[in-house]
């Protein structure tokens, strides 16, 4: 794939071009694009393709993957993205050259790690499963020989004498069933996932698959195609890494966020001091609400949580002459005396409010920042308490703010599964005593907003995001992830630009 600073010329495609290029809506991404592509439509392509296999993340952790919902709430994300939904007609080229081009760009940036290509893997493997579900027979045997999976349909007269072994082996057929399904054979290697579930008949080294379970082995095929393919392009990442111009967008898209910023609120101001202990307790999610109380416990916290959780505090609405209230209140009742608090502390805080140094409006920390950069070590208290907090642990800090046992069974079971972000909005979910939060929740300050919207009743959101819906157009905006709003263009700066305030943090 080659990309140009200039926007990209519309070549004239005929009908019979666009039809060589992507024969199907559906496709195993074996050959990677060859064209040329502008920058601009490099990011938004990517950030379309996240936001997609986010929705496809929630989506599988709330409802049923075979049900109607689920398969609602999917298409209708692939169309507001303008994905392939369905094995639509020729009209759909577009669509499918987007599908294919932001598959491979996403490949690049999340083969980086172990996490990350499991994680990509899953979402990938989701989303073709409910794509293959929906197309017709038709189409997907038409799928089956254009990705070279064409396999052997047995005879009819050698269906009618295994019908009873066919009948018996395989789960929920009738003998007219038998007869009316078409059976394949398959070499019992491409069959193992429907061998270990005891769903087809084996004879001789070979499976005999009904045609409705064949999308077991083409998303197995799938499966190690694509792991096979993230293994080698990590390898070959270290080209990738000399290109200036790619290596921060695909090291940005890998933890990045798409939401509003929090740095500018409606409501600065209007949260006073003596609120925060019990805002602390009912609002803040559990990441800041564990810095609160280490906070207050030991009068100080490590550099790390101090930008954390001071980005935080600055996002729902403490000013400037607030916070350095508050952190010389609390820092000068441990170690700390005032003269080296002003010395040491107080020119970070009005660092991070754009008040000195480059005078740069930091923004608070979104949930993937937190939860893919800087880890927590002994004596830190920042972090993602579900991503960096050991199990048992966790559950001792959940019984602790009295979370039902079976409510932490769930939210254990999320981090199992690496599912943070959700394991977060169960959170909400329980303490707040509602069964659907209704939002994908990606940011400690969404989650605060969410939180005081529904106490209050409303009131607050408009007070809080009435901007979130303009896209940011900040360039120290730190990250760009998970399934919300505003394009990421101008959003590709990382780390680097918390060096000048990372600096003044250091002093332990």
């Amino acid at each position: 794939m080659e990309f140009s600073s200039r926007a990209r010329q519309k070549h004239v495609r005929l009908a019979g071009d666009r039809r060589e290029l992507y024969p199907h809506s559906l496709q195993f991404y074996l050959e990677p694009p060859t064209e040329s592509i502008s920058l601009v439509e490099f990011e938004s392509f990517a950030i379309d393709r996240l936001k997609l296999l986010k929705v496809v993340e929630n989506l599988g952790v709330s409802y049923v993957r075979s049900g109607d919902p689920y398969k609602t709430k999917l298409e209708a994300e692939l169309r507001k993205l303008k994905f392939p939904y369905r094995a639509l007609a020729e009209g759909d080229y577009e669509a499918r050259r987007k599908d294919h081009i932001s598959h491979f760009i996403l490949r690049l940036a999340y083969c980086q790690s172990e996490d990350l290509r499991r994680w990509f893997l899953q979402q990938e493997m989701d989303l073709f499963r409910y794509r293959f579900s929906q197309l017709t027979e038709g189409l997907m045997q038409k799928f089956l020989e254009y990705a070279n999976l064409s396999f052997e349909a047995i005879s009819e007269d050698l269906k009618n004498e295994l019908a009873n072994d066919l009948c018996a082996s395989t789960p929920g057929f009738t003998p007219l069933k038998v007869k009316e399904q078409m059976f394949y054979k398959v070499g019992l290697a491409d069959a193992v996932d429907l061998f270990r579930a005891r769903r087809v008949f084996i004879k001789d080294g070979f499976a005999y698959v009904p045609f409705k379970e064949i999308d077991a082995i083409v998303l197995s095929n799938y499966r190690t195609k694509l792991s096979k393919a993230l293994a080698l392009t990590a390898r070959s990442l270290p080209s990738i890494q000399s290109d200036e111009r790619l290596q921060p967008l695909l090291n940005h898209l890998s933890h990045c966020y798409v939401g509003p910023d929090y740095s500018v609120q409606k409501n600065t101001g209007k949260i006073s001091l003596e609120q925060i202990d019990a805002l602390s307790m009912k609002s803040f999610p559990l990441c800041m609400r564990q810095l609160h109380k280490a906070l207050r416990d030991s009068h100080h916290l490590r550099h790390g949580g101090r930008m954390q959780y001071g980005l935080f505090l600055k996002g729902i609405g403490l000013t400037l002459e607030q916070a350095l209230e508050f952190w010389k209140k609390e820092f000068i009742r441990g170690k700390v005396d005032a003269d080296k608090f002003d010395k040491g502390y107080a020119y970070s805080i009005r660092h991070s409010y754009g008040k000195e140094g480059r005078r740069t409006d930091y923004t608070p920390y979104s949930c993937m920042k937190i939860i893919m950069s800087n880890p927590p070590s002994q004596g830190d208290y920042h972090g993602c308490p579900f991503r960096h907090s050991d199990p048992e642990l966790l559950k001792q800090k959940l019984q602790s703010y009295k979370i039902p046992p079976s409510g932490i069974t769930q939210i254990l079971e999320l981090v199992k599964g690496m599912h943070y972000q959700l394991a977060c909005q169960k959170y909400f979910e329980l303490t707040h005593d509602v069964d659907d939060v209704g939002f994908s929740l990606n940011h400690p300050n969404q989650y605060f907003t969410e939180s005081q919207r529904l106490l209050n009743g409303g009131r607050e959101l408009k007070k809080e995001l009435s901007n979130s819906g303009n896209p940011q157009q900040k360039n120290n905006s730190q990250e760009g992830m998970n399934s919300n709003l505003t394009p990421m263009s101008s959003n590709t700066t990382t780390d680097p630009e918390l060096e000048g305030l990372e600096e003044y943090f250091t002093e332990d």
